[in-house]
C-alpha cells in the first residue's frame, strides 16, 4: 500500500466565531494525511489559529474564479479538500483515508459523499444524489466537503479565462463533469453542524430571488459554456409553428387535474368563467377520484355550465400528468391546453386573451406566464412576483437545462402536446414538455403576473422531505440528462 501521509492541502473558510475555525482546524491537522491547511479570509485570522501547517491565503469569496485558482496553485500535494461552510467541521473516522482511496481507484475530478445533519442536538442520515449528466443545478446538493484529485483541479484551472465572482466553484465543476468525472459515495463520512433555518421552499425559489441576479448571470454564462464544450448548446434558431392545423370546437381550454381539493377548486373555477375573451373557450376538469366532495362540487358547477367538463378517467393510475393527457385527448379540447392548478387562481379577468394573444404574436408553441406568490387568504408572501427573466430568447431553452422550472401559468399548442404527450407523473411533468418542445420551438413569455400560486399546507409540494427532495431533484436530473442528449444528437446530426 502506498504511504498516504501528508496527501490532502485542506482549504477552510473563516468563521466569525473563531472558536468554530478552532475546531475545524484541529480536526484536520491531527490528522496524518493533512499536509496543510489554508484558512480562506478577506481580513487576517486572530494570529493563534495560524501555525506551520496552517496559513492564510486572501480571499474576498470562495466561489470566485480567482480564490479557486489560488486554491489550484497551493494544492501541492495529490488531494485537495475544500469544505464549504464556516461552522465547525466534524469528520468521520478514517473518512479522508476513505475518500482518498476512492478517489485514487475511481480516478474520478470531484468527490462527495453523504453525510450526518446535526441540527438542535439531533443526528439524522443526509443521503445525496448520483450526480448526472443532466445534474447542471447551480445548487446540486454536495454537501459541504469536496473532495478533487489534485491534478485534474489543477489542469481544469489552466483552462479558466473566465473572471466569475460567484460561479467560479461552479465552473470549476462542470469542467470537472466533462474532465474526469464526479464520484458519489453512498457513505456517510462526515457530520454537518446545520445553522442556518432557511427553509427549503425558500432555497427552491432563491434562483428567481431579483437580489440574486447578478448570481444567475454569472451561472447562465458558466452552463452555457458547459453545453457548447458538451455540443449541447442550441443557438436561437427555431423551427415555425403552424397555430392553424386541426378543427376545434374552441379556441382555447383551461385544464385543471384535480384530487381532494374541496377548499379551493371553486376559486380556481370561477376564476376561468369569468373569464372575458374574442374567442370560445372551456374548462376540463380531470378529477382523478377524489374523495373528500371535490367531486359534488365540479359536478354542480357543470350541470350550471355548459362550457365546464366534467371528466372522471377510466384508469385509477394517472398522475397529473397522466390526467393532462386525458383532458388533450378529449374532443373538445380546445387549439391550445392552458394550465391552471386547483388551489390556484388567475389574476384577474383577461388573462385567456393574453396567452392566445401571446401565441399568435411570438409564433411559439408554447407560453409561459409569470405568477405571484400568495398565502390562503391571497396576501402576497415572499418572495412575491416570479416572472422568470432569466428566460430570454436567445439563451432561454439553454438555460432552462440549468434552472428548476420553467414558471406559470404555462399553455400549449394542443396538436404538438398531444403528439409529445405529457409523462405520467405529479411532479415535473411540465418540466419535461417545456423542455421537449424547447429543442425546436420558441417559447413565448409574458412577464406580467398572470396567476395567484396559492402556498399552504396541502400544496403537494410544500415543504416537502429530504427524501422527497431527492426524489424531485433526480427526476429533473435524469429530464436534463435525457434531452442534452438529444440536443447533442440534434447537432451533430442538423436534425432529429
Amino acid at each position: 500500500m502506498q504511504n498516504m501521509e501528508q496527501s490532502i492541502t485542506c482549504f477552510v473558510q473563516v468563521s466569525e466565531k473563531p472558536v468554530e475555525t478552532a475546531a475545524s482546524l484541529n480536526q484536520l491537522t491531527r490528522n496524518s494525511m493533512v499536509k496543510k491547511v489554508y484558512l480562506l479570509s478577506e481580513q487576517p485570522p486572530h494570529e493563534l489559529l495560524l501555525s506551520d501547517k496552517v496559513l492564510w491565503i486572501k480571499s474576498l469569496s470562495l466561489f470566485s474564479t480567482k480564490t479557486v485558482k489560488s486554491i489550484a496553485a497551493f494544492a501541492d500535494s495529490e488531494f485537495t479538500l475544500i469544505y464549504l461552510k464556516k461552522s465547525a467541521l466534524n469528520i468521520g473516522a478514517y473518512s479522508l483515508e476513505r475518500f482518498a482511496q476512492i478517489c485514487k481507484d475511481s480516478q474520478a475530478g470531484l468527490l462527495y459523499s453523504d453525510y450526518y445533519e446535526s441540527r438542535k442536538g439531533s443526528l439524522k442520515a443526509n443521503p445525496l444524489n448520483d450526480y448526472l449528466e443532466g445534474s447542471l443545478r447551480d445548487d446540486f446538493n454536495f454537501g459541504s466537503l469536496l473532495f478533487y484529485r489534485s491534478s485534474e483541479l489543477k489542469k481544469a484551472t489552466e483552462q479558466m479565462s473566465g473572471d466569475h465572482h460567484y460561479a467560479g466553484l461552479y465552473d470549476l465543476r462542470l469542467r470537472l463533469s466533462r474532465q474526469a468525472g464526479i464520484f458519489h459515495i453512498p457513505e456517510l463520512l462526515y457530520t454537518d453542524i446545520e445553522a442556518d433555518e432557511i427553509s427549503s421552499e425558500e432555497k427552491q425559489f432563491a434562483y428567481v430571488n431579483p437580489d440574486n441576479r447578478a448570481i444567475q448571470i454569472e451561472m447562465e454564462q458558466a452552463c452555457s459554456a458547459h453545453l457548447k464544450a458538451l455540443g449541447a448548446w442550441l443557438a436561437p434558431n427555431f423551427d415555425t409553428v403552424d397555430l392553424s392545423q386541426g378543427e376545434f370546437q374552441v379556441e382555447a381550454s383551461v385544464i385543471i387535474p384535480v384530487r381532494d381539493r374541496k377548499r379551493t377548486i371553486e376559486d380556481a373555477i370561477n376564476s376561468v368563467i369569468s373569464q372575458q375573451a374574442a374567442f370560445k373557450f372551456n374548462l376540463i376538469i380531470v378529477d382523478n377520484y377524489s374523495t373528500d366532495g371535490t367531486t359534488d362540487i365540479i359536478r354542480r358547477y357543470a350541470q350550471l355550465d355548459e362550457r365546464i367538463i366534467h371528466v372522471v378517467p377510466y384508469r385509477k393510475d394517472l398522475g397529473i400528468g397522466g390526467c393532462w393527457n386525458e383532458a388533450l385527448a378529449h374532443p373538445h379540447c380546445g387549439r391550445f391546453a392552458i394550465q391552471l392548478d386547483s388551489d390556484d387562481m388567475y389574476i384577474d379577468n383577461n388573462v385567456l386573451m393574453k396567452i392566445v394573444d401571446a401565441f399568435y404574436t411570438q409564433n411559439c408553441a408554447m407560453v409561459v406566464g409569470s405568477y405571484k406568490m400568495v398565502n390562503f387568504k391571497l396576501q402576497e408572501i415572499a418572495p412575491g412576483i416570479i416572472d422568470h427573466r432569466e428566460w430570454t430568447p436567445d439563451n432561454g431553452r439553454n438555460n432552462a437545462l440549468r434552472i428548476n422550472g420553467l414558471g406559470a401559468p404555462r399553455a400549449f399548442y394542443t396538436p404538438l402536446l398531444r403528439q409529445i404527450k405529457v409523462p405520467n407523473t405529479s411532479y415535473g411533468e411540465d418540466y419535461a414538455v417545456g423542455l421537449r418542445i424547447s429543442r425546436h420551438y420558441q417559447i413565448g413569455r409574458i412577464y406580467e403576473p398572470l396567476y395567484l400560486c396559492r402556498r399552504w399546507d396541502e400544496n403537494s409540494d410544500a415543504s416537502p422531505d429530504m427524501a422527497k427532495i431527492n426524489a424531485y431533484n433526480h427526476y429533473k436530473d435524469t429530464l436534463r440528462t435525457i434531452e442534452m442528449r438529444a440536443r447533442i444528437a440534434k447537432n451533430s446530426k442538423g436534425h432529429e
